[in-house]
């Protein structure tokens, strides 16, 4: 025996996984629950400590720690033994003329300056900038020995060659030595054996300089560390932060360790149900879409699965996530109305676990609400990094506002302002993602819905081409659903796809359709000789081979729905009142009832009444604003009377404002024209 699962009970279903991967990947410590600030009063009782704990330095002190240490960098240079012999090799070549028996004097002062060292003229690059070598010391290893010598103790080049003709001088002053050195090579033998170790001058230097002790002291335990009602001070949150980073990462949790678990079971449930409230809430027609509610709970996992994992490997890099991006994901396949409210409780992980989650909620929750407001202005081409140009500005502000309250150091901001302008990058780097979310999924994105509805789409220029009355009839009905959807706040960028398909049917057979017929005078006309039934069985078959040729380009079944039930249930009513006063068989009225559905959604609903007006209004004889409040009662009534609209997602309130906006709409379509008077005597 088979069991039926009824599709109520089926919505939650994923839920439970859900709840499941959020359990799974909450944490197993407990989390110090003390909010504090710097400058107020501490609001809880005295805190002493409960264990040792070294108090940190903050990054600003270490920084500037390293900045002072950091100063005097000290070049790491090997003595070479070939590069002397080899200088003293070419000495030994030159050609000096008249003076080559000056060559063994050269040799033995260029060994003794060579005895000292000869470094390369300019500067050396290190891995903190550059450091002049003429004003530190520096190390020389000689035989596998380092040993730290005063820069003035060695020659560089220049001075090397300025040394030899010194020396050289006192013992042969009426020789022109520096001419003699330029013109026989002298000068470009001599090369520095003293040769800068980059690697070794690094590693010197971290070892000396960059190695500064993150502690300032430790806490016993058993020492208070702030009284109830003391004003925190800098060295009280200091102290405060110190006790805290050693509380979650080492001390741990104490108590019972199911206790730990059932609190986490229990704040995953808050979140699954506040997640399944604001869905309910919003909309309720996601539950009755499979693909569309599980996307939504899987964009939902995808962030607080983020959360999570940054939290617990790289708490540090917070900043960088580009958490906004969720909302873009959520805004592709859904209206605002879901998206912020779904987006909000993705970032309640955030607020509710991260250290500094307050700060990052109110960053990202306002980086999304401004992002969901602009993408739709910023969201082709390069347009893209403008909206990432604004987000990053919008968390900046946020940032800039907390960093104000703490009144923290800004020699250490940077570091977060880059996370958070790479991070508003990114948002355009993973943007694309939603196109394979689109395939997993098969869903349509607003993207792909836009692409649809430009009137260049070869399928639209066939219709175009095969039923051009129907195709206009099409444009008209999209700017008409346009203008309702606007006002109803529903999908703008699915009503218009929607409006220029929902009779794509026509072009097999575009004749049938008065909109086609050719204005000719004696023009044969398509019905002429049919019987009403055969008449109503051509038109009909337009919602069927609409369907079949949005299968064949593979158009998304979101479009075909449209086709279906533009027309609802109801029936072709001028053929079927002429066979019913032709006397023709009440009981075969079924053959003159359209082969769709009622329309569901509030966007079917627009577009049935819409394509229903414009058609109709044609037929309109007098264009008064009564005509028009008597047309649009009447067409719509008509609808609600014959049923059409009682599976709808559709409000009397939104029926109201409909029929409002169609009443004016058609008032300012035909509106009366001023006639020109005649030229006199023309």
């Amino acid at each position: 025996m088979q069991i039926s699962t009824p599709k109520l009970q089926r919505r939650y279903y994923p839920l439970v996984i859900v709840f499941a991967v959020l359990v799974l990947l909450m944490p197993r410590t407990a989390k110090f629950n003390y909010d504090y600030k710097k400058g107020t009063p501490w609001p809880y009782e005295t805190l002493v400590s409960q264990f040792d704990f070294p108090i940190l330095k903050t990054e600003e002190q270490i920084q500037e720690e390293r900045e002072q240490a950091g100063a005097g960098v000290i070049p790491y240079y090997k003595y070479s033994e070939e590069v002397v012999s080899a200088a003293v090799r070419n000495i030994q070549g030159l050609d000096l003329g008249e003076f080559n028996n000056l060559r063994p004097a050269i040799v033995t002062r260029l060994n003794d300056i060579y005895t000292r060292g000869i470094i390369s003229d300019g500067k050396v690059k290190v891995d903190r900038g550059y450091a002049d070598v003429s004003e530190n010391l520096i190390y020389i290893q000689r035989n596998k020995r380092a040993t730290q010598y005063p820069r003035t103790e060695v020659y560089k080049v220049s001075d090397a060659r300025d040394q030899l003709v010194v020396q050289m001088s006192k013992s042969y002053p009426s020789v022109n030595l520096d001419s003699l050195f330029r013109r026989s090579g002298v000068y470009e033998a001599i090369v520095p054996n003293l040769v800068y170790d980059k690697s070794m001058t690094e590693v010197s230097h971290a070892e000396s300089a960059d190695y500064v002790s993150p502690t300032l002291g430790y806490v016993r335990a058993d020492e208070k560390i702030v009284s109830k009602g003391e004003i925190i001070t800098a060295e009280v949150a200091q102290m405060l932060d110190s006790y805290k980073q050693e509380y979650n990462k080492v001390f741990g949790y104490d108590g019972p360790r199911i206790l730990l678990y059932l609190g986490n079971v229990l704040i995953a449930l808050a979140l699954v149900v506040i997640l399944f409230t604001s869905i309910s809430v919003s909309n309720r027609l996601v539950f009755t879409d499979n693909s569309r509610y599980l996307y939504l709970l899987t964009v939902f996992l995808l962030a607080a699965v983020v959360t999570f994992v940054m939290e617990r490997f790289a708490p540090g890099l917070m900043y960088l996530i580009p958490y906004p991006v969720f909302a873009l994901y959520l805004l592709a396949f859904f209206r605002r109305r879901v998206v912020l409210p779904v987006y909000m409780v993705s970032l309640l992980p955030l607020l509710i676990f991260d250290g500094n989650g307050m700060e990052l909620f109110v960053m990202y929750l306002t980086a999304g609400v401004v992002t969901i407001r602009t993408f739709s202005r910023f969201s082709k081409g390069w347009l893209q990094f403008v909206n990432a140009a604004i987000l990053f500005g919008v968390e900046l502000a946020v940032f800039l506002g907390f960093r104000f309250i703490d009144a923290g150091n800004i020699s250490t901001w940077w570091v977060n302002l880059i996370q958070v302008f790479v991070g508003s990058m990114l948002t355009v780097a993973l943007y694309p993602l939603i196109y394979l979310f689109e395939r997993l999924f098969n869903l349509v994105s607003v993207t792909r819905l836009n692409d649809l509805a430009d009137t260049n789409n070869p399928l639209l220029q066939e219709l175009s081409a095969k039923a051009p009355g129907t195709f206009q009839h099409c444009i008209q009905v999209m700017n008409m659903v346009d203008t309702v959807g606007r006002a109803l706040d529903a999908n703008v960028a699915l009503l218009r796809a929607g409006a220029l398909y929902h009779d794509l049917g026509k072009m097999r057979n575009p004749l049938c359709f008065i909109e086609n017929e050719s204005t000719s005078p004696g023009a044969a006309k398509y019905h002429s000789g049919k019987t009403p039934m055969e008449s109503a069985a051509d038109i009909i078959r337009h919602v069927d081979d609409g369907v079949a040729i949005a299968t064949e380009h593979h158009l998304p079944d979101v479009l075909k729905e449209f086709i279906l039930s533009h027309h609802g249930t109801s029936s072709t009513g001028y053929f079927l009142n002429k066979y019913l006063n032709d006397g023709g068989d009440p009981s075969q009225v079924g053959a003159f009832q359209y082969h769709g559905h009622k329309p569901v959604t509030k966007e079917q609903v627009i577009l049935m009444v819409c394509d229903t007006i414009e058609a109709a209004s044609r037929t309109l004889k007098e264009f008064t604003p009564k005509a028009f409040d008597q047309f649009v009662e009447d067409m719509v009534g008509a609808k609600e009377k014959a049923g059409q609209l009682e599976d709808a997602d559709i409000s009397i309130h939104e029926l109201n404002v409909m029929k409002n906006v169609l009443k004016q709409y058609l008032q300012q379509i035909y509106h009366g024209r001023v006639a020109y008077p005649k030229r006199k005597g023309a």
